[in-house]
C-alpha cells in the first residue's frame, strides 16, 4: 500500500483495509490538531489507488471493512469518489462496509442525491468531528463551520442512509466556557440524534496554536475532576432518541459506552462515583492520541 505520513483513522476502524486516496486536510487550521501540521492536502492518483485497491483484493483476505483515508476523503469529486468505490465493489466484493471522515465543508458539497448514491456504493459511515456544540468554542479554534451548519450536514448525511459517528472534544472550551461548551455540545447532539457518540478528552500537542496559548496563559486546560464534571454535564444535556455514546478512547480518564437513552442514568451514577474517588481512573501514563 502506498501510504504518506502518519495515517489518521478512527479507532473503531483499527481492523479495516486502510485505502489512502487523499493526503492531509483541505482545512487544515483547526488550533488544537497537529496532525497534517506540514502536509499540504492533495488527492492521490487514480493510478496508485488502483494499485492499492488490487494489493487489499490480494493481500487483505481477512478484512470485510475499508476505510477511506485520509482526512478528508469525502471531498474527493463525485464521479472520481464514485469510480474508486466502484472499484471496490469490483475487486473487494467482501467489503460490507465502507467508512470516511465527513465534516461540513465535503458535506455541503455532495447533494443529497449523491451521498445516496454513495452510499449505494457501500459508503455505510461517516464520521464527523463536531468537537463542540458551542459556537464561540468552534470560532475560538477555527473548525471552519458553526453548530447550526454541523447539524444540517449531521441530518443531511443521515437522511441518505449513511450512519453518522460524531466525535466531541471534552476540554476544549477551556476552564472558561466548559460548562457552556458541555450544555451547548448536548444541545447539538440531541438536536443531530446521531447513530454514535465519541468523547475524547483535549490533550495539547507542542507545535499547536492551542498549545501556545495555553503557555502564554490565554487557554486554560482542565484538570481531570474538570474533565469529569463536564463529561456529566454533557450527557445530562443529551436526548438521544438512540445511539452508543462512548469515551473508552485512550485521551479519556473513565472509560464509558453506554447505549442511550436505556443507560443514561447508569452512566450519570458511574461519574458521580468517580468525582467521589470511587471509581479508579486510566493512569496518565496510559493516556495518548
Amino acid at each position: 500500500m502506498h501510504y504518506e505520513g502518519n495515517i489518521i483513522r478512527p479507532p473503531s476502524e483499527a481492523d479495516s483495509i486502510l485505502l489512502q486516496i487523499t493526503v492531509g486536510c483541505s482545512h487544515n487550521k483547526c488550533t488544537f490538531c497537529s496532525a497534517n501540521e506540514n502536509r499540504r492536502f492533495k488527492i492521490k492518483s487514480d493510478e496508485i489507488i488502483a494499485e492499492d485497491i488490487a494489493f487489499a483484493a490480494q493481500y487483505c483476505k481477512r478484512q470485510d471493512r475499508l476505510f477511506l483515508c485520509d482526512r478528508d476523503a469525502l471531498i474527493v469529486p463525485q464521479k472520481r469518489l464514485e469510480a474508486i468505490l466502484l472499484q471496490i465493489q469490483k475487486k473487494l466484493p467482501r467489503v460490507t462496509r465502507i467508512g470516511t471522515y465527513a465534516n461540513a465543508k465535503a458535506l455541503a458539497m455532495k447533494s443529497a442525491d449523491e451521498l445516496k448514491t454513495l452510499k449505494d456504493l457501500g459508503l455505510g459511515i461517516a464520521y464527523m468531528g463536531l468537537e463542540s456544540g458551542d459556537d464561540v468554542t468552534l470560532a475560538h479554534v477555527q473548525k471552519g463551520a458553526d453548530s447550526r451548519k454541523m447539524i444540517e450536514m449531521g441530518k443531511k448525511a443521515m437522511a441518505a442512509g449513511i450512519k453518522l459517528s460524531v466525535t466531541v472534544l471534552l476540554g476544549l472550551g477551556g476552564k472558561e466556557r466548559t460548562e457552556i461548551h458541555a450544555r451547548e455540545t448536548g444541545r447539538v447532539l440531541t438536536s443531530m440524534d446521531p447513530d454514535f457518540v465519541g468523547a475524547l478528552s483535549l490533550m495539547l500537542i507542542p507545535g499547536t496554536p492551542l498549545f501556545r496559548e495555553a503557555e502564554a496563559g490565554r487557554f486554560h486546560p482542565l484538570n481531570v475532576r474538570e474533565l469529569l464534571e463536564e463529561l456529566k454535564i454533557m450527557i445530562e444535556h443529551t436526548h438521544m432518541t438512540h445511539g452508543m455514546f462512548t469515551s473508552n478512547h485512550a485521551s479519556n480518564y473513565l472509560p464509558i459506552r453506554a447505549q442511550l437513552p436505556k443507560e443514561k442514568g447508569a452512566v450519570l451514577r458511574l461519574i458521580n462515583k468517580a468525582l467521589e474517588g470511587k471509581v479508579s481512573l486510566r493512569s496518565e501514563w496510559m493516556r495518548g492520541l
